[in-house]
């Protein structure tokens, strides 16, 4: 099953808000996830799975990378083929 962990860095003290605001964009595209807030270099990670890469990609491009307290992100596709190793 296609998953992503997305790292994201956020405006200083929005995190709370951005993780409110992403729980009901995946909800509504019945994405799997789990979102995290933490220290260090990033704010919040997620781990988002799909049954189509395709839409998970859109999804975090066109919606999670848009919401404006998110400043950047760093996306990593899990390699499918090595999930059963």
């Amino acid at each position: 099953m296609p998953t992503a962990y997305v790292l994201l860095n956020s405006d200083l003290g929005s995190d709370n808000s951005i993780i409110e605001e992403i729980k009901p964009i995946l909800k509504d595209e019945n994405i799997q996830f789990e979102i995290q807030g933490v220290y260090g270099v990033y704010d919040i990670v997620l781990k988002l799975t799909s049954d189509n890469a395709e839409n998970l990609r859109s999804i975090i491009t066109n919606k999670i990378r848009k919401i404006s307290k998110v400043q950047s992100t760093l996306t990593m596709m899990v390699i499918e083929e090595q999930e059963n190793l």
